[in-house]
């Protein structure tokens, strides 16, 4: 008699499970080498070019420095993870900056600067206001371009609360007179406020003095005109006794006395 010996199910199931196993374990494989490849390409694009727009304290290289100071900062992969799911790196006289991707080897970084509009000396820093009086920030550096204001009395300074004057109508003056200043393009090293709340500018070795706030456009716009033929000089200049109504006025220019 002839036997014939029939594949069990069992046999016949456990066949069928190694084929689906290894068709499987060959999928993942391939998921698994596709996401290395990804992974490999992400991680090798580096931004190669960088533009910087919204800085007028800081340079571009500043900038650039300081928000790529780490070994994998220039990465497009990890740079756009920092970006988005990262606090951002707290930085002196920045409020706010963001990273625009223009391609994987291009941003574009938007700087917002705090407004600063003077700053005085506490101590052993210096402190920086804005125009509502509220300190911004603090720093050992001046920062180029806002000016010194001094002759204002005032208490306890605390970081993000109004500087504490007792006239707090001076922080509108230093506003108006620092816009005004900014317009004519007149860099001034120091605002100086006496008793009688009237200003007087230093401008390398130049003192200007401006008197009270009234007419200060035209004081200013006559200072920039005056200041090249003042190059390289040091003494007082009075513009206080300036008159809209005087279409030829004359300046007193005191000069400092030479050292023998």
């Amino acid at each position: 008699m002839e036997m014939r010996r029939r594949r069990g199910r069992g046999g016949y199931g456990l066949y069928r499970r190694r084929r689906r196993g290894k068709k499987i374990g060959l999928v993942l494989g391939v998921v698994f080498g596709l996401l290395l490849l990804i992974a490999v390409l992400l991680f090798s694009v580096r931004i190669t070019e960088i533009e910087v727009s919204g800085n007028q304290h800081y340079t571009k290289e500043q900038i650039i420095d300081l928000i790529f100071s780490e070994r994998w900062s220039d990465n497009s992969a990890y740079c756009y993870y920092e970006n988005q799911f990262r606090e951002h790196k707290s930085i002196p006289f920045i409020e706010e900056y963001t990273i625009e991707f223009k391609s994987p080897t291009k941003v574009e970084i938007v700087v917002f600067e705090k407004s600063v509009v003077g700053y005085v000396s506490d101590m052993s820093s210096y402190m920086y206001f804005d125009k509502d009086g509220i300190i911004v920030e603090s720093s050992s550096e001046q920062l180029p371009g806002v000016p010194w204001v001094t002759g204002l009395e005032y208490g306890h300074i605390v970081l993000h609360q109004p500087l504490p004057v007792a006239d707090q109508e001076i922080f509108e003056e230093i506003l108006n007179l620092t816009q005004v200043l900014s317009l004519n393009e007149v860099e001034v090293d120091e605002i100086h406020y006496n008793s009688f709340g009237e200003a007087e500018l230093s401008i390398g070795g130049i003192k200007v003095e401006l008197g009270d706030s009234s007419e200060i456009n035209g004081k200013i716009a006559e200072l920039r005109d005056i200041l090249p033929e003042l190059e390289g000089l040091s003494g007082t200049l009075y513009l206080d006794t300036y008159d809209a109504a005087n279409s030829s006025p004359t300046y007193t220019f005191r000069k400092e006395p030479q050292e023998s």
